[in-house]
């Protein structure tokens, strides 16, 4: 690997490089990294110099003011374009609306809701109960829906509570799913604004993603506006949106299997991951999901179908999806894996990392890199993948994965 890419993942290198050692092995020993290397600079530099900045003698504290000053205006002006379409000034509102309308993929294969509404009688969410002011289980059931009330228990109850519905799945087969679109839900009476109000100040949670169930909740804002909050609550709904996708493709292709429920538990509790010999450690789902995105003549439908069509292995760049709403948000194209590297420590330019560090108000010693190190990994993965005996090789790890004896449903 390097010495760039080390220093920008930073104590995560020493994880990645058994990997990488792997899988230039696999590919003739091909130097993505370099060439990733190389690719990054010049992008960086390009954008500092849009920004208005030296691309040879910026620091990183000046790339980091400007790119926070970049994003409060474009904030401004994708919250105005929004607004101007939905005809309201609720940030959670304007939200729903882009969610609803943008040109991605929605389709997913998602938990009934009558079965989940079995699950929930069976083990009721007392603190849900409590917190939302309802008497019954009966009464909140049907005055709310079961998204956001999922939602809702997954941050209130106990670890106990959690713990017990989560092996509750187990038991689920693929005829509990059926193909339908991500939910977007909005819960926003005066019993949810007072539960935001608590949620938000501890555990900082606007958007609740439930890959199982196939839906995005949005709760309500806090009643003290935080800055750039339509760029950052957008930004994480669209890539959750990317996530159920990835899991919804990923139950498509185990629904055959006996232990379906067990896939359902792995998919909930982290991303799945494909067991390959590619890899010291195995590749994440979301890689797979968005090779075949990226490079569709690679789909093999003898391998997929009929479970898994092309369609089903999308994967929306969110900063392309935020310039369909407003052009000016185009500078933020392609920047997901891109970092200035200042003094040894990486500023990320990935437009996630900014939109939270401005959305906290965090100083520069205190700034996000997490989602630049998470999208520079994929890259770079992605960019090995390419290579034809790599390819074949997870094609190959797939069609073993998949040949297995039918689940009784």
């Amino acid at each position: 690997m390097t010495r760039m890419l080390s220093d920008i993942f930073g104590a995560e290198e020493h994880l990645l490089q058994q990997g990488l050692r792997r899988l230039e092995r696999a590919s003739g020993y091909e130097s993505a990294d370099v060439r990733l290397t190389a690719d990054v600079l010049q992008a960086t530099q390009r954008k500092l110099s849009e920004l208005g900045l030296d691309a040879h003698d910026t620091t990183g504290q000046e790339l980091y003011v400007a790119l926070k000053r970049r994003l409060e205006a474009d904030d401004e002006r994708l919250a105005t374009a929004l607004r101007e379409a939905t005809k309201s000034d609720q940030t959670v509102d304007a939200v729903a609306y882009a969610l609803k309308t943008v040109d991605i993929q929605r389709s997913c294969f998602a938990l009934k809701t009558t079965v989940l509404k079995t699950l929930l009688k069976k083990q009721a969410p007392k603190q849900t109960l409590k917190q939302l002011g309802y008497r019954s289980l009966d009464s909140m059931l049907k005055h709310e829906t079961v998204y956001a009330l999922l939602a809702a228990a997954w941050l209130l109850e106990s670890v106990t509570w959690r713990r017990a519905f989560h092996e509750s799945y187990r038991k689920l087969k693929a005829s509990d799913f059926e193909t339908r679109d991500i939910a977007i839900v909005a819960p926003n009476s005066e019993r949810w604004q007072k539960l935001a109000d608590t949620l938000v100040g501890t555990r900082k949670h606007t958007v609740v993603a439930l890959k199982e169930l196939g839906a995005i909740v949005l709760l309500p804002q806090p009643s003290q506006a935080l800055p750039a909050v339509t760029t950052a609550t957008l930004i994480v709904a669209l890539h959750s949106m990317n996530e159920i996708r990835a899991a919804s493709t990923f139950l498509k292709l185990n629904q055959v299997k006996k232990n379906f429920g067990a896939v359902v538990q792995e998919v909930v509790a982290d991303d799945p991951q494909l067991l390959t010999a590619v890899l010291d450690q195995n590749v994440p789902w979301q890689i797979i999901q968005r090779y075949f995105a990226r490079y569709q003549e690679a789909f093999r439908s003898e391998i997929f179908e009929p479970h898994i069509q092309a369609s089903d292995l999308s994967w929306h760049s969110i900063e392309q999806v935020l310039a369909s709403i407003e052009p000016t948000l185009s500078f933020w194209r392609d920047t997901d894996h891109l970092a200035l590297l200042h003094e040894g420590q990486p500023v990320s330019l990935n437009m996630l990392d900014v939109a939270l560090s401005v959305c906290n108000r965090l100083p520069y010693e205190q700034r996000i890199v997490h989602y630049l190190r998470h999208s520079l990994w994929h890259e770079l993965l992605l960019k090995y993948l390419k290579h034809d005996n790599v390819e074949q090789a997870v094609l190959n790890q797939l069609d073993g994965e998949l040949a297995t004896e039918p689940a009784l449903i």
